[in-house]
């Protein structure tokens, strides 16, 4: 006999099977999650690839179009080489018109106190607004009362300044006119001062091409004899091309051969010297010349004696009527100025192998002119009369197209001469000092002129010496509205610009000093290194001249703490202060082939092997003199994930010998020997 359920079994089977269902339903939940967040990560994972190898792509294209750029610049400098003869031939010849000056000065301008004040229309006052209506009248009459007041002394100044500036072109264009009365009667003087302007007025030549002349005149003959400087062998770009290579995340430079560089310098050389003889009979209007003997030399270092010296590379006499059969813009500048000229030419000018002079200036039996070298016609500028000196620096900023004004010798505030430069977007007022100094001009001269361009209100400072500047200097300088030109760096561009000036007796350069302050002693710097972030690094320095170090010795790092002169050595950071390592470098002291002192870091392998340069923040350089005075601050890029070597920066030698800082950034994911070998240093 069976038992019959009173339904408690099916009402808990039922139970169960619900909440099975459930689980089933969460578990199924939880597996569908699961398998959209693995979808969503995925997914995730792809755009994050897909963005990093975007990220890589930009990276390289960019790296790769940095190449092209300098490969398209070099070769852009190598076809204004070529075709320098073809440039020149199209530009107009030099005229004594454009010497003239034109009488045509800018017109008043009121600005804004050529607007009337408007006067309250009574109109618009409303009934018993009688009191406010007369005061708002008088207030408007008081202001327009002295609108025309400041009108009226604003065209006073004006006026003085027209008549000024009237009087000054009108002088100047008379001179322009008695030098032509002078080259038209056939004087030597005035003919070599003109066809001298004719040269450096031209427009053909390469803004970083030499100006110096040496020049005389045969009036019987009707022969102009100079002696005209050359460019030298580094004109040529010693690189052919530039080739980013993403395995070692570096460019590439591929050196232009020895030979095709020679033959393009040979180029050059000659179509100097044939654009020169175009220019000067270009520029004869009046009939001076009936032959041109011209010595194209450079000035270096005679290979025999070592002594600097003027060593003759090429050479011609040309008749005029020769010349002018010529079609320049067709020929071959070699065998037109050798053959067809019967001229000379250096085979080998790149090892400054000399030929034989034409006849030379001091030979013509005159008094021989000279402009942009030195000679002892030019004003020596350390004995000018200071007032003088700063007439001369006013008058360089005017020929550079600038509005220039001498301050008045009391309560100028250490202001010397304040210009105007008319360019709307890089111009602005100007503040000049002017400091005479024979040796290195203190850092502290530097920070006043900072001081007084804030104080003024000036957009920029501009500091001239006689002498040079040292690293502490420039140092300060960088990135502040501030220029330093130094003793050569002044007679260069007074030469460029027409003006006289030299450097002592003979034109000999500023005395070499100690770089930084004046008199600093043991004649050397410190560069202390410090950073954030606890890793390690090695401190190196290569002396180099431009890319290429000069020898394995003089790369200064933890297995070579010294070049073999001493001139770049690894030193003990200055207690207190801060600094993580250090170097003591004497710039003064540095070869005479070196021109760049580059700074580098790198991990170092025995305390951070696995370690990058990413936590390589807050770097800086602390530039001090030998007793340990700051002399000022360089600051320096970060590191990055995945390098473990960076270029700091570099010290670049200016004109002059000066040392100016440029800041690095380059970074390398093979280490110090990646960084190394970029720079001629074969690792072995």
């Amino acid at each position: 006999m069976t038992r019959r359920s009173n339904g408690l079994m099916g009402i808990w089977a039922e139970a169960q099977r619900d909440r099975y269902r459930q689980q089933e339903l969460r578990q199924r939940e939880l597996e569908r999650e699961r398998r959209e967040r693995e979808r969503l990560e995925r997914e995730a994972a792809r755009e994050a690839a897909r963005l990093d190898r975007e990220r890589r792509a930009a990276y390289r294209q960019g790296r790769e179009a940095g190449a092209r750029r300098r490969t398209e610049e070099i070769e852009a400098r190598v076809a204004a080489l070529e075709g320098l003869l073809r440039a020149g031939c199209a530009a107009p010849g030099f005229s004594a018109a454009r010497m003239r000056e034109s009488e045509v000065l800018e017109p008043f301008a009121p600005g804004h106190l050529g607007q009337p004040t408007l006067m309250p229309d009574p109109g618009r006052y409303g009934f018993g607004r009688r009191g406010q209506y007369e005061a708002d009248l008088r207030a408007a009459q008081a202001a327009e009362a002295q609108r025309q007041r400041q009108l009226a002394a604003y065209r006073r100044q004006y006026d003085q300044w027209a008549a000024a500036r009237l009087a000054q072109v009108r002088q100047h264009n008379a001179g322009v006119e008695e030098l032509v009365a002078a080259l038209r009667a056939g004087d030597p003087d005035a003919v070599v001062e003109y066809f001298s302007a004719a040269l450096y007025a031209s427009t053909a030549w390469p803004e970083e091409f030499p100006h110096q002349i040496s020049a005389a005149y045969d009036p019987g003959a009707r022969r102009l004899v100079l002696d005209w400087e050359l460019p030298g062998f580094s004109v040529v770009p010693e690189v052919k091309a530039v080739r980013y290579m993403p395995a070692a995340d570096q460019e590439k430079e591929t050196a232009r051969p020895v030979t095709q560089r020679r033959a393009l310098y040979r180029d050059v050389l000659a179509q100097c010297v044939l654009l020169a003889v175009r220019e000067l009979f270009a520029a004869d209007e009046y009939g001076a010349l009936e032959s041109v003997v011209l010595n194209g030399f450079v000035d270096d270092h005679d290979p025999a004696t070592g002594r600097r010296a003027r060593l003759v590379l090429a050479a011609v006499t040309v008749d005029r009527a020769a010349f002018g059969r010529l079609h320049l813009e067709q020929v071959s500048a070699p065998e037109c100025l050798t053959e067809a000229l019967g001229g000379r030419l250096s085979a080998r000018p790149d090892q400054r192998t000399a030929v034989r002079p034409e006849r030379r200036p001091d030979e013509v039996g005159r008094g021989v002119v000279s402009h942009g070298g030195g000679e002892d016609d030019d004003p020596d500028l350390f004995e000018m009369d200071p007032v003088a000196f700063e007439a001369l620096v006013a008058e360089l900023f005017r020929a550079r197209g600038m509005r220039a004004v001498m301050t008045t010798r009391s309560n100028d505030g250490g202001v010397d001469v304040e210009a105007l430069d008319p360019d709307p977007i890089s111009g602005g007022r100007i503040i000049v000092q002017v400091k005479r100094y024979r040796k290195t001009v203190p850092p502290t001269a530097v920070r006043d002129l900072y001081g007084t361009v804030q104080g003024a209100g000036a957009n920029k400072g501009v500091l001239v010496t006689t002498s040079r500047f040292g690293p502490g200097s420039y140092a300060f300088a960088n990135g502040k509205p501030l220029t330093l030109v130094s003793g050569e760096e002044l007679v260069g561009l007074l030469a460029q610009h027409g003006l006289r000036g030299r450097l002592g007796p003979g034109g000999e350069r500023p005395s070499p000093a100690p770089a930084g302050p004046a008199a600093e002693p043991g004649g050397h710097n410190v560069l202390g290194m410090s950073w954030s972030g606890g890793v390690a690094l090695d401190v190196c320095a290569l002396v180099c001249r431009g890319t290429r170090v000069l020898s394995d010795d003089h790369f200064v790092f933890y297995n070579n703490p010294r070049t073999p002169d001493g001139t770049v050595s690894a030193a003990e950071p200055p207690a207190g202060s801060g600094d993580r390592a250090a170097l003591r470098v004497a710039f003064d002291a540095l070869p005479e082939a070196a021109d760049r002192l580059v700074l580098a870091a790198a991990i170092d392998p025995e305390v951070n092997p696995e370690a990058d340069l990413a936590l390589f923040t807050d770097a800086r350089i602390r530039l001090a003199d030998a007793a340990g005075a700051e002399l000022g601050r360089l600051e320096v890029s970060d590191g990055r994930p995945g390098e473990t070597a960076l270029v700091l920066g570099s010290f670049r030698k200016r004109s002059g010998g000066n040392w100016d800082f440029v800041v690095g950034g380059k970074g390398y994911t093979g280490g110090l020997e990646a960084l190394v070998q970029e720079y001629g240093i074969e690792v072995a």
